[in-house]
C-alpha cells in the first residue's frame, strides 16, 4: 500500500515537474525568449489543440461550400437537378409508353388486326362512363328525314360538308360497268371498270402527278395529288400522257385505257382513291354509270 502511495507521487510530481524551454541566439547566446512548462501543461496544451482542429475541420465539411471538393460529396443544388431530372424522365418515360400503345394499335388497323371504331388515341385512358347503363333513344321521323337529306348531298362528296364550306366534287375517270368492287377485307382497295381499249382516262380533279411509270403487275400507272390530302391512282393504262410533276385539270386527259400488266384480265380501269393516306370506296363519291 506504501509503495503504491510512493508510485502516485512519483507520477504526480514528474508531471507538475517545472521544465524552463529558453530560445536563443545561436551566434551570442542572448536568451530571447523562455517558458515554464510541465508535463501536465503540455499534454493538456496538445489534446485542446487537437480537439479545436477536429472541430474545425468537422465545422468545414459539414456547414461551408469547402466540402464539395472533398471527393464523395456534392453541393445540394445538384441534388435538387439530379432530383428533378429523374422525375422529367419518368414523365418521359409514360409519354413514350403511351405512345408506343397508340402507334401500336395504328399498327394493328393497318394490318387488319384490330377493329378502327374502337381506335382512339385516349383509349389507354379509363373512359369514366364504362360499364354505364346508355338508354337507346330512337330516332324522330324529322330526325329521320333529316339524316336521308345529309346523306344524299353528301353522298358523291368526298370532303364533309360540316366542316368543309368549299365546293369540291369529282368527275369519273371513265363511263362503264364495274366488274369487281371495293373491297377492304380482301384488300382490294379499288374499283375495276369495264371499258373499251384506248378509252380515254380523265384526272378527277385538278392536282399534280407525283408518279408517272411502268411496272411489271400493274402496267403502266399514274398517281394525281389533289388538294385536301386526296389521291387518286389509275393502274393497267395503254399508255400515259402526263409525266410525273405535270399539272393537271379537272376532266383532262392522262391515259388512255388498257390491259397492261400481268395483273390484268381485259381492257379495263384499276381505280384507287385514297384520303389522307386511307382508302376509300370510289362508288361512294363518283357515278360511274
Amino acid at each position: 500500500m506504501a509503495e503504491n502511495k510512493k508510485e502516485r507521487k512519483k507520477f504526480t510530481k514528474k508531471l507538475l515537474h517545472k521544465y524552463r524551454m529558453v530560445v536563443l541566439n545561436e551566434d551570442t547566446f542572448e536568451e530571447k525568449l523562455s517558458f515554464k512548462l510541465t508535463r501536465l501543461n503540455v499534454f493538456v496544451t496538445i489534446t485542446l489543440s487537437a480537439i479545436i482542429l477536429i472541430a474545425a475541420t468537422t465545422f468545414i465539411i459539414a456547414f461551408t461550400p469547402l466540402k464539395e471538393y472533398i471527393p464523395g460529396y456534392s453541393s445540394a443544388q445538384l441534388k435538387r437537378q439530379a432530383s428533378e431530372l429523374a422525375y422529367k424522365s419518368d414523365s418521359l418515360q409514360q409519354v413514350l409508353k403511351m405512345n408506343n400503345q397508340y402507334l401500336s394499335s395504328i399498327k394493328n388497323v393497318l394490318t387488319g388486326k384490330a377493329d378502327t371504331s374502337s381506335l382512339s388515341r385516349d383509349s389507354m385512358v379509363e373512359n369514366p362512363i364504362m360499364g354505364q347503363e346508355i338508354e337507346a333513344i330512337e330516332p324522330s321521323r324529322a330526325d329521320s328525314l333529316l339524316r336521308e337529306e345529309v346523306a344524299q348531298e353528301d353522298k358523291y362528296n368526298v370532303l364533309p360538308s360540316a366542316t368543309d364550306n368549299i365546293d369540291f366534287s369529282l368527275f369519273p375517270p371513265v363511263k362503264g360497268s364495274i366488274s369487281e368492287e371495293y373491297d377492304a377485307k380482301e384488300k382490294h382497295y379499288a374499283v375495276d371498270i369495264v371499258v373499251a381499249k384506248n378509252t380515254p382516262v380523265k384526272s378527277v380533279a385538278d392536282g399534280r402527278v407525283i408518279l408517272s411509270e411502268w411496272t411489271t403487275e400493274t402496267g403502266y400507272i399514274i398517281i394525281i395529288k389533289h388538294e385536301y390530302g386526296l389521291l387518286s391512282v389509275y393502274k393497267h393504262n395503254a399508255s400515259i400522257a402526263k409525266e410525273q410533276g405535270e399539272n393537271v385539270r379537272r376532266g383532262e386527259v392522262i391515259a388512255t385505257a388498257g390491259s397492261t400488266g400481268e395483273y390484268t384480265t381485259g381492257p379495263h380501269l384499276h381505280f384507287e382513291l385514297w384520303n389522307e393516306a386511307v382508302p376509300v370506296d370510289p362508288t361512294d363519291y363518283i357515278d360511274f354509270d
